[in-house]
């Protein structure tokens, strides 16, 4: 479904410039969950924003389907969802109000975005907080209204950027029930993230970005198999280990 084709990044600095996506080729199958690991500075967040057309690639192509994003970028968006690490909803609105006005960058009208805001409170077990400001939700919850927004216009693509990042265990695991069950719809999930066990219980393939490389492409099972090790976490370490 989506073909990432030679994208380099480089970023310009005082001391020069920083290449750092060097060359990356990428297929990433419909209906699947990618994990993108690696260490800080390896790329994987530059390569996951450029997927999102937060920032433009300085060179190399996105193929929808054998067709450029580059071509239509609104249609491309209109298909794609985007949670980020950090939340970014008006803390004085309501839930309900945060949700109704982001139907309208999707190119929803208002009967569309009222249908689709009271879906995603359904789905989400989100109704009974619908009138609650953001500023009195927890973490969790935050992080809920997060993935609710990203669904509301039934994107085929969702992009999940570090987005269970300093929640409890417990929190976690019902995001990842609601991130399984959005697969399950046939959604294609682009995953990045720096826990391992969440990398391992949720990804049908995890590809491992090394200094602006690919340097890994394959299932959890395959690499704990190639180092003999009991889960991916291990297995991660002493890939990198082979790696430095």
């Amino acid at each position: 479904m989506i073909s990432i084709k030679n994208i380099r990044k480089v970023y310009k600095n005082n001391l020069g410039e920083c290449e750092v996506l060097k060359g990356i080729n990428l297929d990433i199958k419909e209906g699947e969950i990618i994990a993108l690991l690696g260490l800080n500075g390896a790329g994987k967040t530059t390569l996951s924003s450029i997927v999102a057309t937060l920032h433009p690639p300085t060179s190399g192509d996105i193929l929808i389907n054998g067709i450029s994003i580059y071509k239509n970028l609104n249609n491309y968006r209109k298909n794609l969802g985007y949670c980020p690490q950090r939340t970014n909803l008006d803390k004085f609105l309501t839930i309900y109000e945060n949700l109704y006005r982001s139907c309208f960058y999707y190119g929803l009208n208002s009967q569309q975005a009222s249908e689709a805001v009271i879906n995603a409170l359904v789905r989400f077990n989100l109704e009974r907080y619908a009138d609650m400001k953001v500023y009195q939700l927890s973490g969790g919850y935050k992080q809920r209204v997060l993935i609710a927004r990203a669904c509301l216009h039934k994107p085929k693509i969702i992009i999940f950027d570090e987005s269970t990042v300093g929640l409890d265990s417990h929190i976690r695991r019902d995001l990842w029930n609601i991130i399984t069950q959005l697969r399950q719809d046939g959604v294609t999930i682009i995953l990045t993230t720096h826990y391992l066990d969440e990398a391992e219980y949720l990804s049908d393939r995890i590809c491992i970005l090394h200094h602006g490389e690919i340097k890994y492409l394959s299932t959890s099972d395959n690499l704990k198999k190639e180092f003999q090790c009991l889960n991916l976490e291990e297995a991660f370490l002493a890939f990198l280990k082979n790696n430095k």
